[in-house]
């Protein structure tokens, strides 16, 4: 009797074990599964004959941080939470906040000044179809060249005029305008100003604004300092595809927490997007060993996928009238 029901105990033991090693051989391959279903979604999307390869590193980019993430096995409840919250956090966005240019649909470029808001409506236009604009009102001699390419109002043609257009967007509730009120207020120094227009402005959904509250909330100006509530304004911001957000997170990361693997993948997510400070941050990071040579090497193509697909002849043509009026500046002042 006793042998028979040791030999049960021991039967039971073994089943239960057996169990559990199916139970977490399930989890893992659920998780493996996800990560290679999103990245052939992905690469689904880039499967266009005008479209390089190259674009579907980005794709495999995100499914290994979206692997590493599903690994990981949460030990608490606020444990779960966390590696929930870093899901999010560290998903791939499709595009940075910018979205694409209303006139040629080609993604902005992270460079503010290679674009131009238009203070009537709030439209930002790529600086390459402006100047497209123009050419082609020289030669075809119109006098529309002096409106708007968006909504054909007038271009302004003193700060008085601009103020005026901001003024109106700012009364119909348009958060870009309100943004830009509120970056008028912070530079003029008025803190507490520029903070009441940005709180409206990312309740309204303007993730610039939502990336210029964490600023205020850093060094308490116009508001408490605030950590938390300023990592949280960055993580926001970075999820909606803002760059800058994203690199500033990852100098917070490395230089702040001490959290250099956190910091490498934000880079990544960066650099993807095609942000060259981050490109030339995750370098620094390979000749360092903190990321492998695969994952570099990945990085690389996404981010100059992502640079390709922000140019157009009209942008070079547009950048090199730039240069050459610096140029003759120089010369000039030479």
């Amino acid at each position: 009797m006793l042998r028979l029901f040791l030999c049960c105990r021991l039967s039971r033991q073994r089943s239960s074990t057996s169990t559990t090693s199916d139970s977490n051989n399930d989890m893992m391959s659920t998780a493996t599964a996800t990560a290679t279903e999103a990245a052939d979604m992905s690469c689904a999307l880039y499967d266009m004959p005008e479209v390089d390869n190259v674009k579907r590193d980005r794709a495999a980019a995100a499914a290994e941080v979206h692997e590493e993430i599903c690994f990981r096995q949460p030990e608490t409840e606020s444990t779960a939470a966390e590696l929930q919250r870093d899901e999010i956090l560290f998903k791939q966005p499709e595009s940075t906040h910018l979205g694409d240019c209303p006139i040629c649909f080609l993604p902005l470029q992270i460079d503010p000044y290679k674009s131009t808001l238009q203070s009537c409506c709030s439209k930002v236009i790529c600086k390459g179809c402006r100047h497209a604009n123009k050419l082609h009102g020289v030669k075809k001699n119109f006098h529309h060249t002096h409106t708007c390419l968006m909504c054909r109002q007038p271009t302004p043609r003193s700060e008085k005029e601009v103020n005026m257009n901001s003024m109106k967007r700012v009364a119909a509730n348009d958060p870009v305008a309100i943004q830009e009120r509120g970056k008028k207020h912070y530079y003029d120094g008025h803190y507490r100003g520029a903070f009441e227009y940005w709180t409206k402005a990312a309740e309204l959904g303007n993730v610039d604004a939502i990336y210029m509250l964490s600023l205020l909330y850093r060094d308490g100006r116009g508001v408490e300092k605030n950590e938390e509530k300023e990592w949280h304004q960055l993580e926001e911001a970075a999820i909606a595809g803002h760059v800058g957000a994203r690199f500033t997170l990852a100098h917070n990361e490395k230089t702040r927490r001490g959290r250099t693997d956190r910091a490498v993948k934000h880079l990544i997510i960066a650099a993807n997007l095609g942000c060259d400070y981050s490109m030339k941050a995750l370098k620094q990071c390979h000749e360092k060993g903190e990321v492998d040579d695969d994952k570099f090497t990945t990085a690389l193509h996404a981010h100059q996928a992502a640079v390709d697909e922000m140019n157009s002849p009209q942008r070079e043509e547009q950048a090199n009238y730039e240069r050459s009026i610096e140029e003759w500046f120089c010369v000039g002042n030479g």
